[in-house]
């Protein structure tokens, strides 16, 4: 079977290995595609993200969709369409008892963030525990079904910021993470999206994608003290300040994208002026069964999906991903 691999900066490989037999507890699946994550562009192109180096071969994959291969048990069916939740949850600790994607000591698929690292599912066949299983409603493309995991972790990122029902929203940002929180909060009943980027094409997605009306940065101004909830998907400081000045007083941040190691400077008045919640919001805790109800019922969402290569073509995969004035979100298929 075929599979791809990231051994350092700008090393890529596709390996024939041997397809494994699941252990017991485990299901085989033929992986049908995988979206190319932030983090895998990190991986690839810095050979870390952020602290996490790549220190041996890493299997990259956490965004999934197939079909069961084998189950030992007899569980599932063979041909059984499903998607993968990619989280192995650490130890519980006091005051995260109810939130296990915080605990300490847990994996991801394709992360460099453990040693050994943990192997992520691009290769044609991949075991995973059956709890990691979800099974997908008919009518769910396995192509739009590889958006669950980037579009739960926007749904838990609305989560954090208490809804968005009836709330007039700001998403920072139009990449393909900035891209589902836009269409969640379509679906969930924000009265106003506003969503910015520095590039047309961005923002000429979001608006498909539900955005009621767009800013390019550096030339629109931002609006002041006018946002009820902001969601921050760029990472990148410069926009924290701005989403600080477009908040409504005593309303909330949510800081989605990533910022890159190292000292950031802020300009962070207004958020004790202002009586601003700043939150952070990593991964989610079950947000995936949420997204493929969603996925299913709402066909367009797929529309954020721009490019699907073949894993032989991986390497102009991830050069039209890190393209973001091209590409939304970019598929891998086997």
């Amino acid at each position: 079977m075929k599979a791809l691999y990231i051994n350092g900066k700008l090393e890529l490989e596709v390996l024939e290995k041997e397809i494994p037999e699941p252990a017991e507890g485990e299901v085989r699946v033929k992986i049908s595609h995988f979206g190319i994550c932030g983090s895998d562009l990190h991986y690839y192109y810095e050979g870390a993200n952020g602290a996490f180096v790549v220190k041996e071969p890493l299997m990259p994959g956490h965004e999934l969709s197939g079909t069961i291969d084998f189950d030992p048990s007899g569980e599932f069916l063979a041909g059984t369409p499903v998607t993968i939740h990619p989280a192995t949850f650490g130890n519980s600790e006091p005051g995260i008892e109810d939130a296990p994607h915080l605990w300490p000591g847990g994996a991801y698929l394709g992360s460099a963030s453990t040693w050994p690292h943990t192997q992520g599912g691009a290769a044609e066949y991949v075991n995973f525990r059956k709890d990691m299983v979800r099974i997908l409603p008919a009518g769910l493309s396995l192509s739009h079904a590889a958006l669950a995991e980037p579009l739960a972790v926007g749904l838990h990122a609305i989560n954090v910021a208490g809804g968005v029902q009836g709330k007039k929203v700001f998403v920072s940002g139009s990449g393909p993470i900035g891209l589902l929180v836009v269409a969640a909060a379509k679906i969930l009943g924000a009265s106003e999206i506003v969503a910015s980027d520095l590039l047309a094409g961005p923002l000429s997605r979001a608006k498909n994608l539900g955005a009621t009306s767009t800013l390019t940065i550096g030339q629109d101004e931002l609006p002041q003290n006018y946002f009820d909830a902001v969601f921050e998907c760029s990472g990148v400081a410069r926009a924290i300040s701005g989403a600080l000045t477009a908040v409504r007083r005593a309303g909330v941040i949510v800081q989605v994208g990533m910022l890159s190691a190292g000292n950031h400077e802020i300009a962070i008045a207004p958020l004790v002026s202002k009586e601003i919640q700043l939150r952070g919001t990593f991964r989610f805790k079950d947000e995936i069964d949420q997204a493929i109800v969603l996925l299913a019922d709402n066909q367009w969402i797929g529309e954020a999906i721009t490019h699907t290569f073949a894993i032989e073509k991986a390497e102009e995969a991830f050069a039209m991903a890190k393209n973001s004035e091209e590409s939304g979100k970019v598929l891998i298929q086997l």
